[in-house]
């Protein structure tokens, strides 16, 4: 699969995930979160950050939505339910976020 974006070719995996993390941008990201009718507000950024920072300064992690859940609760001052987080990210915060967030496909089971 491929992402037709600022007149490149971009290469993805089969599940729409980057091939190449170097060509991540906020642009691309924009770009592909339209590609599923979300448009990213702050919020949005500031988990995309979170698990862009976590995945490239913290060995690989790649966090499930609990960890995500606890991270923004804190980040935002607020009592946050899984709930929210699907408001942002409707097919997974972790998986759906992590693929906007140009991380790999997590490898993991289930997203709580």
């Amino acid at each position: 699969m491929a992402i037709e974006f600022d007149g490149k070719t971009i290469e993805t995996t089969a599940m729409g995930y980057l091939v190449d993390p170097e060509d991540w941008s906020k642009e691309l990201a924009a770009h592909m979160a339209r590609e599923e009718s979300i448009t990213l507000g702050p919020k949005h950024w500031d988990l995309i950050d979170y698990l862009r920072e976590e995945y490239f300064d913290n060995n690989g992690n790649q966090p499930n939505t609990r960890h995500i859940i606890a991270a923004m609760s804190e980040k935002w001052d607020a009592k946050l339910s899984q709930r929210d987080l699907y408001d942002l990210f409707p097919l997974d915060p972790s998986k759906q976020g992590g693929r906007i967030a140009g991380l790999p496909e997590s490898r993991r089971k289930g997203g709580y």
